[in-house]
């Protein structure tokens, strides 16, 4: 029984591994959209560190303050993961969205670096870099 145990677990482990080493490509943007590994978005995404792409939830910052440009500590709270050591932020196509104070304060109390460029820059970022990150990718303004 333990060694069956034992074994679960190293299988276990060498799947996320795999999952981790999986090489997600942002391909490209465009006003309106975002394609991550051939498959085109029409909304904001986020990328979770396991490589899994959701649809950002806007309404937990323009409930604060009337516009998704303006990230809440409420969002900040949604898109950060324990482990995650950087955040790319695209701030959208003319940079528009940028960070609360609050929000500000979350990710530097959380140790998480945060990189905030237009969402062209942000998508060759993120492409390229090395650390445990989650990317956050605003399609329009």
């Amino acid at each position: 029984m333990a060694a069956s145990g034992l074994l679960h677990q190293i299988q276990t482990a060498k799947l996320a591994t795999a999952a981790k080493d999986k090489s997600m490509e942002i391909d490209r943007t465009a006003f309106g959209n975002i394609t991550i590994d051939g498959k085109t978005y029409l909304h904001d995404v986020i990328i979770r560190l396991s490589g899994e792409i959701v649809k950002r939830k806007k309404k937990l910052s323009k409930k604060y303050y009337g516009t998704s440009h303006v990230l809440s500590k409420d969002e900040a709270k949604f898109i950060f993961e324990k482990g995650c050591e950087q955040l790319i932020i695209g701030s959208g196509q003319m940079g528009n969205v940028h960070l609360s104070p609050e929000a500000e304060a979350y990710f530097a109390k959380k140790r998480c670096k945060v990189l905030l460029q237009p969402t062209p820059s942000a998508i060759r970022l993120f492409n390229r870099s090395k650390a445990r990150k989650v990317g956050l990718f605003h399609v329009t303004c």
